[in-house]
């Protein structure tokens, strides 16, 4: 029995916020990788997004089957008006 995956490119991800127990205000995205990816390739764009979008690694999952998910936080910024 084959297993299917998803047609979602490996790169889509999903961003959702959350506030935590402080009351800080965090933006989470969660980074689902399949079995075929290699792990260099995997690591090289979690490293992009930390250095290049400020986000940090949280969590990883190694799941049955070979699929691996990261979930990666940021702080929202507020912005507050100069006018």
């Amino acid at each position: 029995m084959s297993q299917q995956f998803s047609a979602f490119p490996s790169s889509a991800a999903a961003r959702y916020t959350a506030d935590d127990a402080s009351g800080l205000h965090w933006e989470y995205m969660v980074i689902t990788c399949q079995p075929r990816e290699s792990l260099t390739e995997v690591r090289r764009r979690i490293v992009d997004h930390a250095e290049y979008g400020k986000w940090e690694l949280r969590r990883s999952r190694l799941y049955t089957g070979g699929v691996r998910k990261y979930w990666l936080r940021r702080r929202i910024m507020k912005v507050r008006p100069t006018l």
